[in-house]
């Protein structure tokens, strides 16, 4: 404690810094880590609203504790997680779904009972932010980039998709896109948003969750009073527009199955990683 010659006090805390967080590494660290393994893996997600209970930057941070663990495991170096994410206004017969009128204005999550907007960007800033970032770490020596994208929105991941798809084919950094979750929860249709399972996550993470911001059992939860949603209610396939049980967080929200659903993607996108990772190796 150091002594500031007046009533305060300054508090020295050490801050345990990784050697693979970009950020907080010198140039030749940075070189050296590239050297030995061309890869950044970038975390990507907005600041928006996940319900009452559930932190603002959830995406984000899921994508970013993904990220962080992928790196540790592969070598390379991580990116500063972007908190950016682009949203669309919903289309009437998803507003009929989730509880609102057909000509209703509602951009993504953004339901009129939220006591706070969330921080959307047009899709096409979304496109110059990454596009800069990924010419960024090619710039530094990267030469496989790995988009670990925590939101779920359409526009978001066609706009992410298709930089990989062009910068990969049009220079020589290699750029792999991801979606933060399980492939069968992925390919099995919309995913649900502030559900079960993305707060069961957020607590296996050790954020900050606090299921009794949501109305007490027995009452339901209506999707249009939390913008808390499973997947069937994006899709059509709840008309009473109410969660139903197997995906209330009040109900099966845990860490247990939130580590479950953080193994499965890990393991999964280490698996993807592999052949990338085994071409580089070889050209190095």
């Amino acid at each position: 404690m150091q002594n500031l010659g007046t009533s305060e006090t300054l508090v020295l805390r050490e801050k345990t810094m990784s050697d693979y967080e970009l950020a907080h590494l010198r140039p030749d660290q940075i070189v050296q880590r590239l050297r030995r393994k061309p890869v950044v893996f970038i975390p990507v997600g907005p600041l928006e609203w996940h319900g009452p209970h559930m932190p603002y930057g959830t995406d984000a941070l899921n994508a970013a504790h993904l990220a962080d663990e992928l790196c540790r495991r592969t070598g390379g170096l991580l990116w500063p997680t972007l908190f950016w994410g682009a949203e669309r206004e919903r289309r009437p017969d998803q507003l009929r779904s989730l509880g609102f009128p057909a000509d209703q204005y509602v951009v993504g999550m953004d339901f009129p009972a939220n006591s706070i907007k969330s921080c959307y960007c047009p899709e096409e800033v979304l496109a110059v932010l990454m596009r800069e970032v990924l010419r960024e770490a090619r710039q530094l020596g990267a030469r496989l980039a790995v988009i670990i994208n925590g939101h779920g929105a359409t526009n978001q991941i066609a706009t992410l998709k298709r930089l990989a798809i062009e910068i990969s084919n049009t220079t020589d950094l290699k750029v792999c896109f991801r979606i933060a979750g399980p492939l069968a929860a992925i390919q099995a249709g919309s995913g649900g948003h502030a559900d079960s399972d993305e707060t069961s996550l957020m607590m296996h993470l050790g954020e900050a969750v606090d299921l009794k911001r949501l109305p007490a059992l027995p009452e339901p939860l209506a999707y249009a009073n939390h913008a808390v949603v499973d997947g069937g209610g994006f899709d059509g396939k709840s008309p009473d527009h109410l969660v139903p049980e197997r995906c209330d967080p009040r109900r099966q929200a845990s860490a247990g199955r939130g580590r479950e659903l953080y193994d499965i993607t890990i393991a999964e996108i280490e698996d993807e990683l592999k052949p990338l990772l085994a071409n580089l190796s070889a050209k190095l």
